[in-house]
Parts: structure tokens; sequence; C-alpha cells
């Protein structure tokens, strides 16, 4: 799918946790993506991010961290999570990257990527979409998931079933078209989100 400019994606890796799969999963999707004329590809991970787990009141400022992350959110043009299923639900870090941050999720698309146990992460990205939506933004339906997560990716990192590559492409496809048309109208009408 081709627009007039690329859209810029921001993967949003959303476990911090120590020896996380994470990054294999992100990896994957990052190269997947990198290798289309219509997407620029900016990679969030939270280990790097390090934003504090404390909310401020409305009279602190913000934190370093924050301020640092804000305008790679804010120029995105879309977004693509990656996330675990931790008890049924998401990392709380990814919780509280997404709490930081307002207008910059609002009237774009998200999508997820998941993965996990027998679930393959979908409690947590049917959890997301919740949130996501309190922020204004436009989940994609689609998702990819990884059920039993290690036995489905090979030692290079890359899924052994291609269907998986097949749901990533038609996903980011779906992405794409959310994104310039929201991107488009966006540019129109400033969007209003009544808070």
């Amino acid at each position: 799918m081709r627009t007039e400019r690329p859209t810029r994606l921001a993967i949003l890796v959303g476990s911090t946790r120590r020896g996380r799969f994470a990054s294999t999963v992100a990896s994957w999707v990052a190269a997947r993506a990198g290798e289309r004329g219509d997407v620029q590809v900016d990679m969030i991970d939270l280990v790097e991010a390090g934003l504090p787990d404390v909310l401020p009141d409305d009279d602190w400022e913000l934190p370093e961290e924050v301020l640092s992350l804000g305008p790679w959110l804010d120029t995105a043009d879309a977004f693509l999570v990656i996330t675990p299923e931790y008890n049924h639900s998401f990392p709380a870090p990814l919780k509280t990257a997404i709490d930081w941050f307002h207008a910059e999720w609002a009237a774009k698309p998200v999508a997820f990527v998941s993965y996990g146990g027998i679930g393959g992460g979908l409690r947590a990205v049917e959890q997301l979409r919740q949130v996501f939506a309190e922020l204004h933004a436009t989940t994609i339906r689609d998702v990819v998931s990884f059920h039993d997560y290690p036995d489905r990716f090979g030692p290079d990192g890359v899924p052994l079933d291609p269907r998986a590559g097949k749901a990533l492409a038609a996903q980011l496809d779906q992405l794409s078209w959310w994104s310039d048309a929201l991107r488009t109208h966006r540019d129109r009408v400033p969007y209003a989100t009544g808070s």
C-alpha cells in the first residue's frame, strides 16, 4: 500500500522484564516493516526510555525522560505495540508509559503484536484496546499473536510459520491505511478530544 508520504511508525516494546522475549519479536517486526516503502520505523524500547513509575499531579514538572519521549510519540503517525501477557494482562511498565501521555495518542491508529502461553497474549490486547479507546486512539482489529511463543520462532529470530509474515504484512497494510486517513484529516481539522 502506497501513501503520499511514508507512515512514521513507532514500535513500542512493552516489556521491561529481564530476559524478555519482546526483543526477538520487536526485531522481527521492525525488520519486516523496514522492508516496506510506505513505512518509516522508530523503535521505542521502554527499557531505554526509563520512564518513572510514579505519575505526578498537575503541579509537578514533567521528568526529563517524559520530555524526551514525548516528541517521538507526538510525531508518530501510527503505533505498533509489542506486548506479552502477564497474569491475563499487559505489563505494568506499558501502562505507565501510556499514562504519561495523552494528546500524543489521539486520532492515531494502534496495532498489536502479542505473545504468551496458550492465549497468545490476546487477553492483554483486549485490555489495551480499552485503554487506547479512552485516549481517543483507533485500534486495528487484526492482531498478530504467538501462543506458546518459544516454540514459534527459529534460532534466527524469525517465526517458523510463514503465515506469521503474511499476517504482519496485512496488519501493516491496515495500519498504513488508517494512518493515512487519520493523518489527512488531522491535517485538515485539528482533533478535539473534548477533555
